[in-house]
C-alpha cells in the first residue's frame, strides 16, 4: 500500500463540515468519492482534524492509502481537480509519504485564522469570508484579552458541549492580531483545539473589544470554566484553517 498526503483548499460555505455524516455534503466525503472514482478502489481519506460547517481551509492536510502507485502526482492532481473545482475544492499539492506519516497524529502545530470586517458597509466581494461587524472594535483591548489566552490552560469555557476531546487543557502557542483597511485578522497557533474553541474565543474577544465586558470580566469568564458564561461563538464563515505544521 502506498500513502499520499493531500494539501487541500476549500470554501466551506456549501458543506456540512469536513467529516462524513449520515446526510449532507461534506468535504471529506466529496473528495473521498472522487478519489475512489479515479483510482477505482475503496479509499479512506483521513484529515488533520475536523472543520465545522461553513469553515474554510487555506491548506487542510489529509492522507489516504491505495494499492496503485500514482506515477505522476502533478497529473493526478489536475485530474482530480477537474471533479473537485465545481464545488470550490482544490488539491494544491500531493506528496508521497511513508506509512509512518499520519495527517492527524503527526501534526505538531495547527494555525487557524479568523477574519472580521469592521466597517459600516457589508462586504460584497468577500461575502461569507468573514464576520461583518458595524460597531467599532477596540483593537488594543482585544490584544490585551488575547494575551490572557496564551499558554497551557483549561479552556472549558470555550468548549462545545458536543466536544469529544479527553481533556479541556490546551496550549495556545501564539495569538497574532493585525488590522488593515477595516479588516481584522486573528491568528491562533496550537497543537490542537477543542471543538468550537477558536470561534468561542473570538466571540469573547469581540465582547471585550465592544466594551460589553471589561478585561477583568473577560478573564473571570475564561477562568470560570463555565460554558454558559461564554459569549456567543463567532460565525463559521470567518474561520479558516490556515496551515498544519509537521
Amino acid at each position: 500500500m502506498a500513502r499520499y498526503q493531500l494539501f487541500i483548499e476549500y470554501v466551506g460555505t456549501n458543506f456540512r463540515g469536513w467529516q462524513i455524516q449520515k446526510t449532507g455534503l461534506t468535504v471529506q466525503g466529496f473528495i473521498q468519492k472522487n478519489l475512489k472514482k479515479l483510482l477505482n478502489e475503496k479509499i479512506v481519506l483521513i484529515g488533520s482534524g475536523r472543520t465545522d460547517a461553513g469553515v474554510h481551509a487555506i491548506e487542510q492536510s489529509a492522507h489516504f492509502d491505495c494499492k496503485k502507485k500514482i506515477r505522476n502526482l502533478e497529473s493526478f492532481a489536475k485530474s482530480i481537480n477537474h471533479f473537485l473545482n465545481s464545488k470550490d475544492v482544490a488539491i494544491i499539492k500531493i506528496k508521497k509519504r511513508s506509512n509512518n506519516f499520519h495527517s492527524r497524529f503527526s501534526a505538531k502545530q495547527r494555525i487557524y485564522k479568523y477574519v472580521i470586517f469592521n466597517q459600516s458597509s457589508l462586504p460584497v466581494i468577500e461575502k461569507n469570508r468573514g464576520w461583518y461587524l458595524r460597531k467599532p472594535l477596540d483593537l488594543e483591548l482585544m490584544k490585551k484579552g488575547a494575551k490572557k489566552l496564551i499558554g497551557s490552560n483549561d479552556f472549558s469555557t470555550f468548549r462545545s458541549s458536543s466536544c469529544n476531546a479527553r481533556s479541556p487543557i490546551k496550549t495556545i502557542k501564539s495569538i497574532k492580531i493585525k488590522s488593515s483597511k477595516n479588516k481584522i485578522e486573528i491568528e491562533f497557533k496550537s497543537k490542537s483545539f477543542l471543538q468550537q474553541q477558536v470561534r468561542s474565543m473570538v466571540g469573547c474577544l469581540k465582547y471585550l473589544a465592544e466594551k460589553k465586558w471589561t478585561l477583568k470580566t473577560f478573564e473571570k469568564v475564561f477562568k470560570s470554566k463555565k460554558r454558559e458564561l461564554c459569549a456567543p461563538p463567532a460565525p463559521s464563515e470567518g474561520l479558516f484553517l490556515k496551515k498544519v505544521i509537521y
